[in-house]
Formats: C-alpha cells, sequence, structure tokens
C-alpha cells in the first residue's frame, strides 16, 4: 500500500482473523461492527460520513443514495461479502460512481453441495429418522414402518438455471444416475450439457452405471412437469428488471405442474418462491414437500406459512447457509474464500490495482458505470 495513505474501511459485520488481519497488515485502519446481529443503517451513515475509503458489507445491509450521499467525495468502494448484491441499489452506485465487489465464484461448490445435500436429506426423511431415535418413539425394525422415503439415484432432477452453481449441481447430480432437465431462458452451456451426457454415456458402455441416462434444455414447464426433485439456481430478477422474471418464480400455477411425488429445493433467493404458495401446496398433497435455505424475508418471521406444524415433517428449513463452509468462507486466498475475495475487491479499488481503472477489477460488479472513462 502507499505509504502516504492509511485506508480507513468499516465492516458491517465480521469476515474472519486471517481476512481482517490481511488488511491490517497493510496497514489499514480497519473498525469491525461484531454483531452478530446487522449494524442500524443510521450508523453505518455515521461510520461513511466520518470519512471511510471502504464499506465492507453483507446482505443485511441496505446500502443506497443515502449511504452514497453519506460518502460523497470519501467512499471509495462497497465489498460485499456475498455472491448477491439485492441489498445494494445498483443505479445509485452508478450515479455517485462507487464500484461495488461481490464474491461469485468461489461459493459455487459448497451452494451446490449444499443444495444436494438439502435433497437426500428431505427425500430420505433423515431428520423424521433421527427424531425418531432421539425421541425415543422407535418402536423396531420394520421393512417399510413408520416410513419410507425416496431414492435419489435414478430419479430425475430439474435444475432450474445453469448458471455457475446450476452447472455445479448438474456434475453433482450426474454422479448419482440421475435424469437431468435443464431450463434457463438466459443462458444455456451446451457444450456443458454435451460433455455430461458423452460422461454418461461413457458410465453406462462401461458398465459403472446399470441404465442409460440423459440431460437436456427443456421448457421450464416441461422441466416441473417431468421431474422428481427441481433446484433452483436462478438470480432474483423482478418486474421491470428483465423479460423473464423470477420473482415468484415458483407459484401457486408453476406448483400445480410438479408431480404430487415432486419434492422442491430452493438455494437461490427467497423471493424466488411464493411462500404462501408453497406451504399451501404442501399442505394439499400438490407437491410431497420442499428444502428452502433462504426465504422471502430473514429471518424467518415466527408467522411464516413455512412453519405450520402441519407440513413440519414435509419441509426442511436452514439458515441461508449453503455456502457455510470453512475454506468457502473465510479462506484469505481470494481463489477459494468469500473473505479473501471481499478483501482483494476492496484493495483493488483503494490501491489502484490494474490500472486504477474499476471496469478492469475482475471482482467489481457495476463495470457498466466505469465505462465512459475508458472509452
Amino acid at each position: 500500500m502507499p505509504d502516504q495513505k492509511r485506508f480507513r474501511v468499516f465492516a458491517t459485520s465480521r469476515i474472519g482473523d486471517a481476512a481482517e488481519n490481511r488488511l491490517r497488515e497493510r496497514g489499514y485502519d480497519l473498525e469491525v461492527f461484531h454483531g452478530p446481529d446487522a449494524p442500524p443503517k443510521q450508523l453505518i451513515i455515521e461510520k461513511v460520513k466520518s470519512g471511510i475509503d471502504g464499506l465492507i458489507t453483507t446482505l443485511r445491509d441496505q446500502i443506497d443514495a443515502e449511504i452514497f450521499e453519506a460518502g460523497k467525495g470519501t467512499l471509495k468502494v462497497v465489498a460485499q461479502i456475498a455472491v448477491g448484491f439485492d441489498n445494494i441499489n445498483r443505479a445509485d452506485a452508478n450515479k455517485y460512481k462507487i464500484p461495488f465487489t461481490n464474491t461469485a465464484d468461489v461459493l459455487t461448490e459448497a451452494t451446490a453441495e449444499f443444495a444436494f445435500f438439502m435433497m437426500g436429506m428431505l427425500a430420505r426423511k433423515m431428520w423424521q429418522s433421527e427424531k425418531l431415535v432421539r425421541e425415543q418413539t422407535w418402536p423396531s425394525w420394520h421393512p417399510f414402518l413408520p416410513f419410507l422415503g425416496d431414492e435419489v439415484t435414478g430419479k430425475t432432477i430439474a435444475v432450474i438455471g445453469t448458471g455457475r452453481i446450476g452447472l455445479a449441481m448438474i456434475k453433482k447430480c450426474s454422479g448419482f444416475d440421475m435424469n437431468i432437465l435443464c431450463y434457463d431462458p438466459a443462458y444455456q452451456n451446451h457444450e456443458f450439457i454435451g460433455a455430461i451426457q458423452a460422461v454418461m454415456d461413457l458410465r453406462h458402455a462401461r458398465g459403472v452405471q446399470k441404465e442409460k441416462t440423459s440431460i437436456k434444455y427443456v421448457a421450464f414447464e416441461e422441466a416441473l412437469r417431468g421431474a422428481d426433485y427441481v433446484s433452483i439456481h436462478v438470480p432474483l430478477l423482478r418486474e421491470g428488471e428483465s423479460d423473464q422474471p423470477t420473482f415468484h418464480l415458483i407459484n401457486e400455477r408453476t406448483l400445480g405442474l410438479m408431480k404430487p411425488t415432486a419434492y422442491l429445493v430452493n438455494t437461490s433467493r427467497g423471493p424466488v418462491v411464493d411462500e404462501k404458495a408453497l406451504a399451501k401446496a404442501i399442505k394439499d398433497n400438490v407437491i410431497a414437500g420442499a428444502a428452502l435455505d433462504v426465504f422471502e424475508k430473514e429471518p424467518l418471521p415466527p408467522d411464516s406459512p413455512l412453519l405450520d406444524p402441519e407440513i413440519s415433517d414435509r419441509t426442511r428449513l436452514f439458515h441461508h447457509f449453503a455456502s457455510g463452509a470453512q475454506i468457502t468462507r473465510l479462506s484469505v486466498d481470494p481463489d477459494k474464500g468469500m473473505a479473501g475475495r471481499t478483501v482483494q475487491g476492496l484493495i483493488d479499488v483503494l490501491e489502484g490495482n490494474h490500472g486504477g481503472d474499476p471496469g478492469k477489477m475482475p471482482y467489481v460488479v457495476n463495470k457498466e458505470a466505469f465505462a465512459e472513462s475508458r472509452s
């Protein structure tokens, strides 16, 4: 870091000792809000007004014109420790010419892995089984009583969204001899899907798997109708933001297209699923169940229909934990950890890496705001 400048940074959450120490070792003046709850917005405004150079944020923090105005002339970067940035007003950031970064890529495998585990836990009724043992209500071994789970191997999964995480999910499902239906209105990676089919064919030809399996892109409705499991991996896009909005993509109508024996898994964004419609669909046996790691409102409010005791045996609910693994969350290596990538994104902007052009910095999201300076 240039000797003449001691950068001031405020973090709205702990990001781990290693990442925090990396900044301090570079001479940064780092102040961290220890939480665990998010700081009030007014506190963030006060810190920004005090003249900080960088702000480290989480999905819990609303970053908009009020924040950018408070930091006018001093705030240089917002570094988000998340792949999503629904909490950051992109138009406001562009207006004030403040680059913001995120942590895409490093959480891909961890999130897909967790989605797969959620599917298996839900389908095989692992929670119900453990509950029997813990509550000492397991009567004796029986071939099919008191209940049976559903296999994952050999079944059909619909992967809705084939970006980084969706493709990683496909890779894992192919290893369990699943047939895979893919849907993505904006991005179709036919080369990857072709490679997976080639691997499937080779596994069958060499006797590694008994049954021949397939993978293909299909229409959304066909994916829902044909799947035993539906796993959601799309960004949150509201009306007006895209000609293919994903807000409440899963709703009463689309749930009605699914098999009554099918399960829904969501690790994308909470508002992609209409939670009232989902709870009703599970209660009315329209679908068999669901596992969710994200919600329309977080933390999940106590009056959420998803907490209805009548559907507790068919719903698994997690605390936005899909990327919550040691290396993925805390590694200081920007190629491996969210914390490392957050810090590197901050350093790139403050220390003028990549020629001082935010449009060329790999972790800056809103590159379009700096296109004019390059032209």
